[in-house]
């Protein structure tokens, strides 16, 4: 199936991502190291996803397997009905870029482009013509409340400032899927909620699935669910409010 196809199904589809069994074992010369030890969960479409546990929990490397950042040792990850074992890595590259968008805590943006290079970056790889890209990412750029800072660069500004680049990014090609690693992890409290009150109003939309990596418990109200990690396992899944915090 092609990218387009698979990225038009998650825009309809009610179930975005399943887990079967997931197993994740890294391997250090001869010594096995089990992160995930049989992940079983499913997120539709329009949800708002908390991923919480302790340091070491699992919780990183679930992302990167949910974000096709790395692959599972065992089990099965169907995306949109699609088994992800069946895609090619240059179709997972496709996929990761052109419907998943990726919010890291340190930002990881480049220093020599301005904020609107930044958020026009995603774009440029799927070869969107400039005219068009850079009306999006001046349009991203108002939306969180960056349209005057477009032509600086990531070391004049603030680091709620540098999240905001990062979240305008991760929507430049409309996903359908955002994963967020800790996206306050780095700011103040005034910043945090800043953030998070950006990411609730994305939710609020219902178009894209929001999974969002956190250690702070004073952020579960924001959530529809909450899944806790223990030692590799889901140890509780809870429902939350999916309000403002």
């Amino acid at each position: 199936m092609s990218n387009s196809k698979i990225k038009k199904q998650m825009q309809t589809s009610n179930e975005i991502v399943r887990f079967e069994n997931i197993e994740k074992t890294y391997y250090l010369g001869k010594l096995e190291v089990p992160v995930l030890k049989g992940i079983d969960l499913v997120f539709k479409k329009g949800e708002f996803i908390g991923i919480m546990g302790a340091s070491g929990s699992g919780k990183s490397t679930l992302l990167n397997v949910l974000g096709l950042l790395d692959v599972p040792t065992a089990g099965k990850y169907f995306l949109l009905n699609q088994e992800v074992e069946n895609f090619s890595d240059n179709h997972m590259a496709e996929l990761r870029n052109s419907s998943i968008g990726f919010i890291f805590q340190s930002f990881n943006l480049f220093p020599h482009l301005t904020v609107e290079q930044n958020i026009e970056v995603p774009m440029v790889y799927s070869e969107i013509p400039k005219k068009k890209r850079r009306k999006r990412a001046r349009e991203l750029a108002d939306r969180v409340g960056l349209g005057h800072r477009l032509t600086h660069r990531p070391t004049e500004l603030s680091g709620g400032e540098c999240q905001r680049i990062a979240i305008a990014r991760a929507l430049s090609n409309n996903p359908s899927f955002l994963l967020a690693d800790e996206p306050t992890g780095n700011l103040d409290e005034k910043t945090s909620h800043e953030i998070l009150d950006i990411l609730h109003d994305l939710h609020q939309n219902k178009e894209t699935t929001i999974v969002m990596i956190t250690h702070d418990p004073e952020v579960e109200c924001i959530f529809d669910r909450i899944f806790h990690l223990r030692d590799g396992i889901i140890d509780k899944r809870t429902e939350a409010g999916g309000e403002k915090c």
